[in-house]
């Protein structure tokens, strides 16, 4: 068994941290992060979407669309969501 050391430690944190930087500077193509891994939480869809909280509720409620839920914030499926508008508008 190794044991770990405090440098150990400062380089994992400084890898740790050119990793987040390298994940935010690789969305400046206009997405943001949310949408880059493909989960976004209810606010941004809503406003995404332009629809209620309740419309929301609905399509999670019903299983529309899938859902996560993190420490009391629900996560939705970004290419879900607009399927289902894309399936709505034709």
């Amino acid at each position: 068994m190794e044991q770990i050391t405090k440098s150990d430690l400062e380089l994992f944190k400084k890898s740790l941290l050119s990793e987040i930087e390298k994940i935010y500077s690789d969305t400046k193509d206009g997405k943001d992060v949310e949408e880059k891994f493909g989960w976004l939480r209810s606010k941004s869809i809503r406003i995404r979407m332009n629809i209620s909280p309740a419309t929301l509720q609905n399509l999670r409620i019903t299983g529309k669309i899938r859902f996560k839920k993190v420490l009391g914030s629900y996560y939705y499926n970004f290419d879900d969501i607009k399927k289902i508008f894309e399936d709505n508008n034709k």
